[in-house]
């Protein structure tokens, strides 16, 4: 049978596609701009037939249609691997839980660990002459979801873009079991915040001033690593690659600025590799049929001894806050899930084993209350219930408005002291006296 002879014998509707889903099932919903729209609109016409379908996915932009009803956590359950704006708020509502993961064991999770799917529902582009359905921007974990789901249904969208990669970014259309066209919606766009604060640009100009030409970059999320990318686009850096989780605009802007080529990498040579992205329209037009690209499954780009391989390897993140130990907390503000682990920790600790590798955890130092009082995010302990992403003896640079220090190879009371350095200085007297009550801090101690 030809490939468009098949592709016709498995196309359905999605209200005949989601009747195999049945209740007590688990259904995978694929991955940030993979997540399905036109079959989750037809399961949530399936309400009141189903309970207690649990539903995994990640990084939604908006709250799924079987989550629309106020009865919704009667019926499904969405079981997250990353949070989003979206999922914190489900959370509160009672019908989301959040799945703590270590991102580079994704894949080995689903072939190894957690009950299989039952039916997975994935986004996809449209089908090539060679019979593939390529994942867009999410080879993530998705071949690991497919290859363990019992049935797969696939919803094409011809606005995805096709990501060209190194391995398990397509599903062939023999292992699909239902086809469905969509409305063909606009890739979800992730902006990357306001401008810049000032704050923002100092914190990167201390950053960038420490990235050696030829480096590999890994960007996290967020304004300040937004901004580093800006200024590394502006600089005078060359011949920089890029080996990251998520790919996001401000590698499109270093890239149209001609500071990447990747020839200085030890791997992946001239290739920016990456596990999936989310952006603005400008980064899915950049990555389409890009050969320049490399999408790429989360178990190879944020393994820890792939990233070691690679020298001067530059790592990227945000924390919402840090202790006087050097824990740093990326994910919550005490027991509240505010975004996930992801491959921070990952990329951490790669970065530090890296042969002139420099990880780099970015905060400002303080951040303001709704009552219009000023709070530090560099603090005594981390907040009762606080998730540690980082741990001590991995964390390298902390960077705040106030400085930059490395952390690697000091002692607890050097570490107080270089952290209390770059804390606002409104702060620093009493965290002095909290050192001091914990034990960590020596009476030669600068003051």
């Amino acid at each position: 049978m030809s490939f468009k002879k098949e592709y016709k014998s498995k196309l359905v509707t999605a209200e005949e596609a989601v009747k195999i889903v049945k209740s007590g099932d688990w259904v995978d919903y694929g991955w940030c701009t993979g997540t399905p729209e036109a079959l989750d609109k037809a399961l949530a016409a399936r309400t009141d037939e189903l309970t207690d379908v649990k539903v995994r996915g990640g990084i939604l932009f908006h709250k799924p249609a079987i989550f629309e009803r106020e009865d919704a956590g009667e019926h499904f359950c969405w079981n997250s691997w990353h949070m989003s704006g979206v999922e914190r708020k489900m959370i509160n509502e009672g019908t989301a839980y959040y799945s703590p993961i270590r991102y580079s064991e994704l894949p080995r999770y689903y072939r190894e660990h957690i009950a299989h799917d039952n039916v997975a529902m994935l986004v996809v582009s449209p089908m090539d002459e060679h019979g593939y359905f390529n994942f867009g921007p999410n080879a993530s974990h998705l071949m690991a979801v497919c290859e363990t789901a019992d049935k797969i249904i696939v919803e094409v969208n011809k606005k995805m873009p096709r990501c060209l990669g190194g391995f398990e970014s397509e599903i062939h259309i023999s292992k699909v079991d239902y086809i469905v066209e969509g409305d063909n919606p606009e890739i979800c766009e992730l902006g990357g915040g306001g401008a810049p604060t000032d704050v923002d640009r100092k914190v990167a100009e201390m950053i960038v001033s420490q990235i050696p030409s030829g480096a590999c970059l890994q960007l996290g999320i967020g304004g300040m690593p937004n901004t580093v990318g800006a200024m590394i686009a502006d600089s005078d850096l060359k011949d920089l690659g890029v080996h990251t989780e998520m790919y996001v605009d401000a590698f499109v802007d270093i890239a149209k600025a001609g500071k990447i080529t990747g020839a200085k990498k030890s791997i992946d040579r001239f290739r920016q590799a990456y596990a999936f992205g989310a952006g603005t329209k400008k980064m899915y037009d950049y990555i389409k049929n890009n050969p320049e690209l490399m999408s790429a499954p989360v178990d190879y780009t944020n393994d820890v001894r792939v990233i070691s391989q690679i020298d001067n390897f530059i790592s990227i993140n945000n924390a919402v806050d840090v202790d006087l130990y050097g824990q740093v907390n990326a994910e919550s503000a005490g027991i509240k899930q505010i975004s996930g682990a992801g491959g921070q920790m990952d990329f951490v600790m790669g970065a530090y084993l890296s042969k002139g590798g420099k990880s780099f955890i970015c905060l400002s130092s303080t951040f303001g209350k709704k009552d219009g009082s000023m709070e530090s995010r560099i603090v005594p302990t981390l907040t009762n219930g606080s998730i540690v992403t980082d741990t001590r003896p991995t964390t390298m640079n902390l960077v705040t408005e106030y400085g930059c220090v490395c952390l690697k190879g000091l002692s607890a009371w050097e570490r107080a002291e270089a952290i209390i350095s770059i804390a606002h200085p409104d702060f620093r007297d009493d965290l002095i006296k909290a050192a001091e009550a914990q034990k960590i801090w020596r009476n030669t101690n600068k003051r």
